[in-house]
């Protein structure tokens, strides 16, 4: 049994959500949605096999019976819409917009918490990247403060994107501190106009005094290795600590059909959510038989 998935909005990260979904063996695209009846993204989804509509939300909504996923790829302020009106189908909503409604998810970290929430955050792509190595950390040494830096390419970043900046950065900052037990964070967002256009890269921050670079190794590179099992292109760089001062550097090159290598932001955040949906549809192909009745 394969899911019924719907994905609203018609973006970068809509196009690279139904192409991943496409190449999924238990979820299956039944719609994307948007508000741009010429939008790019509506052309590939039909030539994918996937149904389009530019009615936005009210789609969704009219479609003959719940989809089972929803993958909100929209901005913060319509998520919170969204989630009025698809909270009573019980479908699963999983949100790319950081908008912190939602349960938060890192899948390395939480694993399948998403089962028992219907609303759940993929937080940002800034906090996909670095949580996965500061909870590691966390879990074996004290840390008093935390910094994490995110440079993205300008031609990759969408305007749902760019007028979420300040929604990311707080976000971004609770999901650290929620992960981390660390109450002083701090989120930036370095938006690259470099030609060629700038990798997605993370460099992270942390006081852990007494900690030594040999103490962080295995740590630090067990996350990386977790995260790379989804994310093919996500990289431990460099890593060092100087007196108590850790810095740790990632680059996420993308593996998409449809987007640049250096839209990795975009695309870790639509593979982490993938893998929240596979999870879900993993657990219901567990728990229900055939005809959708309990085993």
């Amino acid at each position: 049994m394969t899911l019924s998935v719907a994905v609203i909005g018609t973006g970068a990260i809509g196009m690279d959500l139904v192409n991943k979904i496409h190449r999924s063996p238990l979820l299956t695209c039944q719609l994307l949605a948007g508000r741009n009846k010429d939008s790019a993204g509506l052309d590939i989804a039909a030539r994918l096999g996937c149904p389009t509509s530019a009615g936005g939300i009210d789609a969704i909504l009219a479609a003959p019976k719940p989809f089972d996923v929803v993958f909100d790829a929209t901005n913060a302020m319509s998520h919170v819409k969204h989630w009025e009106l698809l909270r009573p189908l019980g479908t699963l909503l999983i949100d790319l917009t950081p908008s912190h409604v939602g349960k938060m998810i890192v899948p390395t970290v939480t694993g399948t918490d998403a089962l028992t929430d219907r609303n759940v955050s993929l937080i940002s792509c800034g906090g996909q990247a670095s949580i996965p190595i500061l909870h590691a950390l966390s879990q074996h040494f004290v840390m008093n403060d935390i910094e994490v830096v995110a440079t993205v390419a300008s031609d990759i970043l969408g305007r749902a994107t760019r007028i979420n900046i300040d929604e990311y950065v707080e976000t971004t900052q609770i999901a650290l501190s929620a992960f981390t037990g660390v109450a002083n964070t701090k989120a930036i967002l370095n938006i690259s106009p470099a030609a060629p256009p700038a990798m997605f890269r993370v460099t992270i921050f942390a006081d852990i005094p007494g900690a030594t670079t040999e103490q962080i190794t295995p740590v630090v590179t067990a996350a990386a290795a977790a995260v790379r099992e989804f994310s093919v292109g996500y990289t431990l760089t460099a890593y060092k600590v100087t007196e108590g001062r850790v810095s740790i550097s990632l680059e996420v090159v993308a593996s998409s059909r449809v987007m640049p290598e250096y839209a990795g932001n975009l695309d870790l955040i639509n593979s982490a959510a993938i893998l929240v949906a596979e999870q879900y549809a993993a657990y219901r192909n567990k728990t229900e038989g055939a005809n959708g009745y309990p085993n």
